[in-house]
C-alpha cells in the first residue's frame, strides 16, 4: 500500500490511501524524469503545454525535439521522452534541423522510449522498460 499526502483548500493535510500501481497513469515524461534521477542525474522538464491553442490545447517542445533537460558528467543533455511510438519521435528528431545545432553546440541527445515487457516468458507480470537511443553528429 501506499500513501499519498494531499493539501486541500484550506491547508489542512489529507491522507489518501491509494490501491494498486501508482504508475498505471503516469505520463512518460513523469517516468523519464524519475528514471533520470534515480540515475543521480539533474533533470526538469522543459516541454510547455499552450492550453488556448487549438481545440484541446497544445504541447511545445524545446527546439521542437526536446521534452527534458539534463546535467549529467558528460554535459547538458537533451532528451525527448515517448510511449511505443519509438520510430516516429525518432524520425521526428533525425528529420529536424536543430538536431545538427544541438550536436554541433556539444548538447548530447538522446530518445527515451517506454514499453512494458513481461517479467518472465509466458508470465502476466509486467514492467516498464526504458528503450534508450543515443545522437552523434556521425550518424546523421
Amino acid at each position: 500500500m501506499r500513501w499519498l499526502t494531499k493539501m486541500c483548500a484550506v491547508g489542512a493535510a489529507l491522507i489518501v490511501r491509494l490501491e494498486g500501481d501508482m504508475t498505471k497513469g503516469i505520463s512518460n515524461i513523469s517516468r523519464t524524469l524519475r528514471y533520470l534521477r534515480e540515475q543521480g542525474w539533474d533533470a526538469e522538464k522543459v516541454e510547455q503545454f499552450n492550453p488556448y491553442a487549438g481545440k484541446f490545447g497544445q504541447r511545445k517542445d524545446l527546439f521542437g525535439i526536446i521534452d527534458i533537460i539534463t546535467l549529467t558528467e558528460h554535459g547538458i543533455t537533451g532528451i525527448q521522452s515517448c510511449g511505443s511510438d519509438f520510430a516516429a519521435h525518432d524520425r521526428k528528431i533525425l528529420d529536424s534541423n536543430m538536431t545538427v545545432r544541438w550536436l554541433e553546440a556539444r548538447g548530447v541527445l538522446m530518445l527515451i522510449g517506454w514499453r512494458k515487457i513481461k517479467l518472465k516468458k509466458g508470465g502476466k507480470a509486467m514492467r516498464w522498460q526504458p528503450r534508450i537511443k543515443f545522437y552523434k553528429l556521425e550518424d546523421l
